[in-house]
């Protein structure tokens, strides 16, 4: 028996560095026109290791080939990158990355006597559906006829489903299906699912919104445990 064991051990021991032993320090730069690159968050989906970038753009990262690279920030464009033999055997990859195109703030234009036109920026960013009941709720007739009628309540509710389509949206662009199959356990026929069942949960949403990488790996691999727990 205890032979056995000793057997059971050295097998697992051995499996588990056959895993790691061909993941290697990468070593990368970030590039953006006219953006910081500093504190940018880089996210392994394969072996879920975090880093973020130093002030030069520059950052290291566990890997191998075949894994995924995720490169987020509050002011660049969200990018992935597969990982080859060839990153692994340069001294320094270079990836390339493109600053955000935000929607401009509402502007509210108003005559002024003295100097023609005066211009002020507010400070509020509507979606489509967020400006389809700012302009029901807004006017003095409007407010109270579209709360008689419903259509204030059908707003908020496009709202809802507006919010929700874009955190699947995100989820979409953060994760690959070989993530979801390979390291979550979730079969192919159920990630659609699988993403609509994780944006319900409170914390994960909320570390969405925030863009916490860190929490959401952390969420989403307890999450993935809870589902596959669900009889299909």
């Amino acid at each position: 028996m205890k032979n056995w064991f000793v057997c059971l051990l050295f097998f697992t021991t051995v499996c588990t560095w056959s895993q790691t032993s061909n993941e290697k320090i990468l070593h990368g730069k970030i590039v953006a026109d006219s953006a910081s690159v500093v504190g940018i968050d880089v996210v392994n989906l394969g072996n879920e290791k975090v880093t973020v970038t130093n002030n030069k753009g520059e950052f290291s990262i566990l890997a191998k080939a075949d894994d995924i690279l995720v490169f987020s920030s509050m002011t660049l464009e969200m990018k992935r990158m597969l990982v080859d033999e060839d990153d692994l055997k340069s001294e320094m990859i270079t990836i390339y990355m493109t600053p955000k195109i935000n929607e401009l703030n509402e502007v509210i234009v108003k005559k002024n006597a003295a100097e023609g036109i005066s211009i002020i920026a507010g400070q509020k960013q509507y979606t489509p559906a967020e400006r389809k009941l700012y302009t029901a709720t807004s006017g003095l007739l409007d407010a109270p006829l579209n709360w008689l009628s419903g259509r204030t309540e059908m707003l908020k509710k496009e709202i809802i489903v507006e919010r929700k389509e874009r955190m699947l949206y995100k989820v979409g662009v953060l994760y690959d299906d070989k993530y979801y199959i390979q390291t979550l356990k979730v079969p192919e026929i159920y990630i659609d699912d699988f993403q609509r069942y994780i944006i319900e949960d409170k914390e994960f949403a909320a570390a969405l919104k925030v863009k916490n990488r860190t929490m959401m790996l952390f969420l989403i691999s307890k999450l993935a445990v809870n589902y596959n727990a669900i009889p299909k």
